[in-house]
């Protein structure tokens, strides 16, 4: 079974709701065969004439041309660009540009917008397989454009994409130049409403392109659609939807063979039909095979299969289309929570937006990783896609590293969001306006589309049809009590003021208005089980109280919370079908005691995982949220180790440091180092408190020492003499404290017993010298590989120094792009496509990018009044 979704009253199992979703034609088998695996000779056949097929999937990310600029001649074939300037793809100008207060606003960065063009130089590939020129198809593919998009083939408009996030393609092959005859491609990208947004979108081609050329008879782009109804240790049952397109004048016989592939490419499953479609015309070819002893996808073993799907005529390979797949078991327990593959287990996630920092959205494939790898080392299992869909690669990976995923399509649905403020609309000027100006007539193609790429993913186990979207239709707020005039808007930390009968007496008394929230969440939820049944619906509730009585709730198969953990056991007790899960809450301890304290909480999502662009209006020169538990950078924060200790049973340590009036302790009259307000860590939202990891004060100044472990008992020294140890059963905020007058030297946290772990911290002088660490020695030479080189301040004793800021040079020489330089600051204004940086806490760091030629690549990194540093990588 793919999910199943359990509660009191009822148990039912969503599964294929028919053969077959993907939108069956007239079923014209003539015949259908079963043929079992049963020697070596099948991997054989499966291999032979493996590259004769038509199907030609191309890289069409490089020497683009662009500007920053705006003309309707752009799109003429004959138009001269030589003066533009030459780049690859993914792009986007935006984070090229200054900070700006004036041009930009905090809500996307403070990062401009505006229109640009793209065009690309291209020859109409040669018919390798000998066939006509009508016995092909060629297609070009966006995987992503922000936003509001126009193509152009040959001077001709091919369509237009407006939501940035959605994946689209055109059919270009009447547009073509004869074989061998030179194209252009034109895509023009209007940004202009640059605060259509509430965080930083990027401007640009911001994903990978590819043009793809096909047989006329041939398997559909995201043409395939497998799921695993039935699994046991023995067996797994695979059924597999696959739509054949016959775009030639006449009707075709073929065989549509169906492989399954494990990861080592062994062939453990086989199915094949013979067909008969007529001229210009689609069926689908439902087929059922089964797989012995199946491994399962999983966070800890992401293990995946291939379907290999191919049409054959004669005898001859005429498509091939591979279809990566994971088999595993999702449950989704009104009692117990979720499961997968049958064992309990929360969901440790988080949610990220789309950029990443100095590359902004448009972000190689090794900077997500080493994104990823860091959260999941802190024992993150889930990403939660906030709040539209992510790009192909970013799912290919999450399937590669074994995380699982919520993907989130709409952040707007009928009703306009305030995009500075946030809520409900405020604002009504134009470069504003955003994603509900075209919903009612966008919404069912963009979500089709995003469901249709992504549901094949293993790591995809939800799908969310909107966040917080209740701010926007009136009626929710007034019914909640919330925002009474004795209330003051208080929800937060507080069950509903008035009764559930009087919320539903003021919500249903209430005039319903244009839109009806619950009608329109029916429909979404609709469209995507029309697509997928394999995968819970649900949403991001801000307003749950109301949501549950609304209708708005019905339509969904899991209820997300978005900073609601003191209604758990309220919408538990109230509306017990259902499983109930947090997908929206603050980094804090006190969230995830409120999951580990209730079997039927599913888990959570953090906001965020890692801080993003954007939700900054009005707050230059800040630029960014700082609520992640990494930054900008991708460096770690305090909460990133405290969860760390929290998702995690291998030992954890981390010191940290304040004086005492900026730290939120004090010392009661026994000399214990106590809260000034009593249990306000039970309070405590977004960002942390004001903590140091440095050793450099004032002789004799009191100093608060935390700890944050999963050590049972730690001890505390002070250049090597104790100061106590204690135990972290007496914490129940989960930080062990400790004051100590400061005295320069070294202050060492080790945990005891069997937990063995420590961290330590060195008083250190004034920086000397630099030290750099390089994520990886070697880069392939294909134009994409990424290295971070990490870069620390150090005393001449070799101690991190993170008090006195240096401003660093770096010179590259060797075969590699300078993507840009950052120190993770939420305030720094310094321009990312640079070599220059100062550095914050005395750290920064500096991506660099293979190009396409091998070679050795020399980093220094120099800085006035101190030893420079240099490392080495290798392109090859």
């Amino acid at each position: 079974m793919d999910f199943v979704v359990t509660g009191r009253i009822k148990i039912f199992l969503i599964t294929l709701v028919s053969l077959f979703i993907l939108g069956c034609a007239p079923h014209q088998s003539s015949s259908n065969q079963s043929v079992p695996v049963d020697d070596k000779a099948l991997s054989i056949a499966v291999n032979k004439h493996s590259q004769d097929h038509q199907r030609v999937e191309r890289d069409f990310n490089r020497d683009w041309l662009f500007s920053l600029s705006d003309n309707t001649q752009y799109s003429n074939t004959n138009f001269d660009d030589s003066v533009w300037r030459t780049l690859n793809l993914p792009h986007d100008w935006s984070v090229e540009l200054a900070f700006d207060k004036q041009k930009g606003d905090g809500a996307t960065g403070y990062l401009p917008g505006g229109v640009g063009w793209y065009r690309k130089h291209f020859t109409t590939p040669s018919n390798s397989s000998g066939q006509p020129k009508a016995q092909h198809r060629h297609f070009i593919y966006f995987d992503g454009v922000y936003n509001r998009s126009d193509v152009y083939l040959n001077g001709q408009k091919l369509g237009a994409q407006e939501y940035g996030y959605t994946p689209f393609y055109y059919d270009v092959t009447d547009e073509l130049a004869p074989e061998g005859e030179d194209n252009v491609i034109a895509v023009r990208v209007n940004h202009s409403r640059y605060i259509d947004s509430r965080w930083y979108t990027g401007s640009g081609i911001y994903r990978n392109v590819e043009f793809i050329t096909t047989g006329a008879l041939h398997i559909p782009i995201w043409g395939s659609y497998v799921l695993t109804p039935s699994i046991t240790d023995s067996n797994a049952h695979v059924v597999l939807a696959t739509k054949i397109a016959n775009a030639q004048a006449q009707s075709a016989q073929f065989t549509v063979q169906s492989y399954i592939e494990n990861a080592q490419q062994q062939v453990v499953a086989k199915h094949e039909q013979v067909h008969q479609l007529e001229a210009n015309s689609t069926l689908t070819a439902n087929q059922e095979m089964n797989i012995a002893r199946p491994i399962r996808w999983d966070i800890n073993n992401p293990y995946q299969y291939t379907v290999v799907s191919r049409i054959v005529q004669n005898d001859r390979v005429i498509d091939e289309y591979r279809t990566p797949f994971g088999i595993r078991e999702l449950r989704f327990d009104a009692d117990k929570g979720f499961f997968l593959n049958g064992r309990s287990l929360k969901i440790k996630g988080v949610n990220l937006h789309h950029d990443a920092g100095l590359v902004g959205s448009a972000v190689p494939d090794d900077v997500w990783r080493r994104r990823l790898l860091k959260l999941k080392e802190a024992g993150v299992n889930a990403i939660r896609v906030a709040h539209n869909p992510s790009s192909q690669a970013f799912l290919d990976l999450c399937d590669e590293l074994g995380l699982m995923v919520q993907v989130e399509i709409f952040d707007e649905w009928d009703n306009p969001k305030d995009k500075r403020l946030n809520q409900q609309e405020r604002h009504s000027d134009d470069i504003s306006r955003g994603y509900a100006d075209i919903f009612a007539r966008d919404a069912k193609q963009d979500l089709t589309a995003a469901v249709t790429r992504d549901r094949n993913h293993p790591s995809v186990i939800m799908w969310s049809i909107g966040n917080e979207i209740e701010w926007t239709y009136p009626r929710y707020a007034a019914a909640t009590g919330y925002f009474d005039m004795n209330a003051g808007g208080n929800y937060f930390f507080n069950p509903p003021f008035i009764t559930t009968e009087e919320i539903n007496r003021r919500f249903h008394q209430s005039p319903e208005g244009e839109h009806v929230l619950a009608k329109t969440a029916k429909k979404l939820s609709d469209w995507v089980k029309a697509l997928d049944t394999s995968r819970p619906v649900t949403a991001n509730l801000i307003l749950p109280s109301v949501s549950h009585i609304s209708g708005y709730a019905d339509a969904l198969d899991v209820i997300g919370y978005s900073y609601r953990r003191v209604i758990y056991d309220y919408g538990h007790e109230r509306y017990p079908d259902k499983m109930i899960m947090g997908t929206e809450n603050v980094p804090q301890w006190h969230e995830w005691k409120a999951v580990m304290e209730r079997d039927f909480i599913g888990g959570t999502f953090l906001w965020t995982g890692i801080d993003y662009l954007g939700e900054a209006h009005n707050q230059w020169p800040k630029k960014s949220s700082a609520t992640g538990l990494l930054d900008l950078a991708g460096f770690e924060k305090p909460a990133y180790h405290m969860f760390k200790t929290l998702w995690n049973d291998t030992p954890h340590l981390y010191l940290t440091t304040q004086t005492m009036p900026l730290s939120p302790y004090k010392l009661d009259d026994n000399g214990d180092v106590v809260e000034k307000k009593k249990d306000a860590w039970q309070q405590y939202v977004w960002g942390w408190h004001d903590v140091n990891h440095h050793w450099n004060y004032n002789k004799d100044t009191l100093v608060a020492i935390e700890v944050y472990t999963n050590c049972p008992e730690v001890e505390l020294l002070v250049n090597g003499q104790s100061k106590g140890i204690k135990n972290l059963a007496d914490f129940p905020d989960r930080i062990m404290k400790w004051a100590v007058p400061y005295t320069q030297g070294r202050v060492q946290a080790k945990g005891l017993g069997t937990c063995q772990t420590q961290d330590q911290l060195q008083t250190a002088a004034n920086a000397s010298q630099i030290n750099l660490h390089a994520d990886r020695q070697v880069l392939p030479a294909d134009g994409y590989g990424v290295a971070h080189i990490e870069l620390q301040l150090q005393d001449n004793q070799g101690r991190p120094v993170v008090l006195d800021e240096q401003t660093i040079q770096f010179d590259i020489t060797g075969p590699v792009t300078v993507l840009g330089v950052d120190n993770g600051a939420p305030d720094s204004l310094q321009p990312y496509q640079a070599q220059q940086v100062t550095t914050a806490k005395g750290r920064a760091l500096l991506m660099l990018q293979s190009t396409l030629t091998p070679g050795e690549v020399t980093v220094t990194a120099s800085s006035s009044g101190i030893k420079a540093a240099s490392l080495h990588l290798t392109v090859k």
